[in-house]
């Protein structure tokens, strides 16, 4: 018999600053199905998160709701807490970044890569708030857009043309948080120095830890040279104040990850069975893995990895990296209701109609996984209610009526029950590689093999014929052995279905050894329904709870308290509009950038050159791959401009109203790079 595996498993921690949705709940979904899976199957595995707690956006929330940090984030975990546990989310732990175990932690590491050499301090100059007494990072900084006068811009981009560049190029720049004009001051900052981790970090990061195209991404970044890294912040802010330096904070991105070691060790005090030391030390043989979102890697594949490594702790065995969620083919949307929120969908829906939903579309990929509503009903009515549970309904009744609710003692469909055994081990495969949505497609098809079967046997009709009724008990036995087995493949994506299937079984909980198993002159329990068909009003009603009317938002205050209305540009000449040279541009190529918050960098085929350009857009193409081989109108003879990511030369032009409302405008049909827009 193998040797049970002692397995430790985390997800992406949700910040305190704020409600679940639906996106973030494909992640937790995803790594609950895995952990239950290994549990099933006997491995000790052990499931831990937190509330990410720390930084400015705490502070300022708590400070507006007048309460302070400490409530606003055990508020916060007490909502999170509830929905993950109503949408089935099993956590072994669920703690908080802001403990005693993780100060203790974050200090510890901090000190070993500080008296291993890799900390670095420098002196940066960044904007001051001198009537809130901090320093402003970037978005919250606003001002007028250097490029083309519209005010209440952040202090790096310009969501109205696009425009990038630095906080001191703003125009009548002013804090976000109280409207004071900022004053640049210098301050002492500290970097960890994740160059000495390089060619560390390109072995491991093609050891087999990621996913091949995460790998290849991360390459990039890898190959272009890696930067120190700033980890600390200054007073005023919510986290763990650095070591012997006073006023000096951990940024909380250093302390984040450190939060999945704090939650585990919080938990192993409680259960002396679990030791601290054998899943973190160097060379454990116990397995980690992070499930996260692919917006997050940079932190989880670089830095994470390098701090552990300085710090003399094991790394990662691997992540599990996802994309984004989006709703009938879009962005989620509060305008279109489809930007919904744990609570809201509980409120109207059965949660394991969405874990079942998101377990047949999740693969090993990284791409972006779309919650078609109409897909959606049909495909869990279909399914689960007109396949899964059509078995055990089907034949129930048949036995309580004719045998008393006990089975026959032979299995009438032999070549079907080893059809289903020789199944096994490809279905166990893909759950082990995070592959639901193959298991998903094969235990389908063998329930549509069951279905097949009994369909052709018939034993409705059976039933009637004289002489028959043993051979109507045989075959209903036969059904039920083959949707018990069913039940247990589909136990780590439905477990309440698959409780109230032990319940009407008559069974102990099943695990995955119990598949080879049978029930033979066995006494069911009496049959209730399972599970009932999604009524589309349903989906309906909780789309309309979910919708925010955009358009009633009031204009917004600047700091003086006047209100202020989007301006339109000011009038231009024709012969100043003729001049702009607007051409069809293929965008070749589109990624992040490191370092930036919203901005892309898109290399262009412009027909008789490439071009370099960086866009203020990311935050409407989380996914940036998704732009490639897109046609899109480009500005060619804008001048270039020097940033410090590089030199952009040129802009694309997009539509919309910001944020996630951003639409980069694109040609009809037909057109091609180089052609010149008249």
């Amino acid at each position: 018999m193998t040797e049970a595996r002692k397995i430790l498993v985390t997800s992406a921690l949700p910040y305190a600053n704020g409600s679940i949705h639906l996106g973030h709940m494909l992640e937790y979904v995803q790594t609950d199905m895995w952990v239950r899976f290994q549990k099933l199957r006997g491995n000790t595995c052990t499931y831990v998160c937190a509330d990410d707690a720390h930084g400015s956006a705490i502070m300022l929330r708590a400070e507006k709701e007048g309460i302070t940090p400490e409530q606003l984030i055990a508020n916060v975990q007490a909502e999170h807490s509830a929905d993950f546990a109503d949408f089935l989310v099993d956590f072994d732990n669920f703690h908080s970044t802001h403990c005693e175990e993780n100060r203790e932690l974050s200090t510890a590491i901090y000190l070993a890569l500080r008296d291993n050499g890799h900390i670095a301090t420098r002196s940066v100059t960044q904007y001051f708030d001198p009537e809130k007494g901090m320093f402003l990072a970037d978005r919250f900084i606003k001002g007028t857009c250097p490029k083309c006068g519209t005010d209440d811009q952040y202090g790096d981009n310009c969501e109205k043309c696009g425009a990038t560049y630095e906080p001191t190029e703003l125009k009548n720049p002013r804090s976000a948080i109280s409207g004071a004009v900022p004053e640049l001051r210098d301050s002492k900052h500290f970097f960890f120095k994740l160059p000495d981790f390089e060619a560390m970090l390109k072995q491991w990061t093609r050891s087999g830890a990621l996913q091949d195209a995460v790998a290849n991404k991360i390459a990039e970044w890898l190959d272009s040279g890696l930067q120190e890294w700033d980890i600390s912040r200054d007073a005023p802010y919510f986290g763990f104040e650095i070591p012997d330096e006073p006023g000096k904070y951990f940024y909380v991105w250093l302390d984040a990850p450190v939060g999945y070691m704090a939650s585990f060790k919080n938990l192993c005090a409680r259960r002396p069975e679990l030791d601290f030391d054998e899943y973190w030390k160097k060379d454990s043989s116990a397995e980690l893995y992070h499930f996260i979102g692919k917006d997050i890697v940079n932190f989880h594949a670089l830095f994470w990895p390098a701090m552990l490594e300085g710090a003399g702790y094991r790394k990662p065995t691997a992540l599990n990296v996802h994309g984004y969620l989006t709703v009938n083919g879009q962005k989620m949307s509060k305008s279109r209701g489809t930007f919904i929120k744990a609570r809201t969908y509980l409120d109207h829906l059965n949660p394991e109609y969405l874990r079942y939903y998101y377990a047949s579309k999740l693969g090993r990929g990284v791409d972006d996984l779309d919650l078609n509503l109409e897909d959606f009903v049909q495909k869990v009515n279909s399914d689960l209610v007109g396949k899964v549970v059509n078995i055990a309904s089907r034949c129930a009744g048949f036995i309580h009526k004719g045998n008393g609710g006990v089975t026959a003692a032979t299995d009438a469909a032999p070549e079907l029950s080893k059809a289903f055994s020789d199944a096994v081990p490809s279905i166990t495969d893909a759950y082990e590689k995070r592959d639901f949505a193959r298991a998903m497609r094969e235990i389908m098809a063998l329930a549509d093999l069951a279905n097949a079967w009994i369909a052709d046997k018939a034993p409705w009709a059976l039933n009637k014929v004289e002489g028959k009724q043993a051979e109507v008990q045989e075959i209903c036995t036969a059904g039920v052995n083959l949707f018990r087995q069913l039940v247990i493949m589909l136990k780590p994506v439905l477990p309440v279905l698959s409780k109230a299937a032990e319940e009407f079984l008559n069974v102990a909980p099943l695990t995955w050894a119990d598949l080879d198993k049978g029930l033979y002159n066995h006494q069911l329990n009496a049959f209730t329904p399972l599970m009932t068909r999604i009524e589309p009003a349903k989906v309906d009603a909780m789309v309309e709870a979910s919708k925010e009317d955009l358009a009633a938002e009031a204009p917004k205050p600047q700091g003086n308290g006047e209100l202020v209305k989007d301006p339109l540009a000011a009038e231009i000449t024709f012969d100043a509009f003729a001049a702009v040279d607007l051409r069809i541009a293929l965008i070749e190529k589109c990624e992040f950038v490191e370092g930036a918050d919203k901005l892309l960098r898109l290399t262009l085929d412009i027909g008789d050159e490439k071009r370099n350009v960086f866009s203020g857009i990311k935050s409407a193409y989380p996914d940036p791959s998704r732009l490639e081989g897109r046609l899109t109108l480009y500005v060619a003879n804008l001048a270039a401009r020097k940033m410090k990511f590089g030199v952009s030369e040129g802009m694309v032009l997009a539509a919309g109203p910001g944020g996630e409302e951003i639409y980069l405008l694109s040609p009809d049909s037909g057109a091609k790079p180089g052609q010149r827009v008249k």
